[in-house]
């Protein structure tokens, strides 16, 4: 995956995270929250994998 994918599935997967965790809240579906809790962390994770990947590239790139 390139970083701007990284960056796009991890802002998506982060958005779908919390959409979870407040219907779960709301419907008091404890299974749905936590589902949630992990999918908005996986989200953060690739995010913060493609912004690694651009200043990887960056740096490679200046010299």
């Amino acid at each position: 995956m390139g970083s701007m994918s990284d960056k796009v599935a991890g802002k998506a997967n982060e958005v779908a995270g919390k959409v979870k965790q407040g219907v779960g809240k709301a419907t008091g579906n404890d299974q749905m929250r936590a589902e949630g809790a992990v999918q908005e962390t996986k989200g953060k994770v690739q995010t913060a994998t493609g912004k690694a990947k651009d200043t990887v590239k960056n740096v490679v790139d200046r010299m």
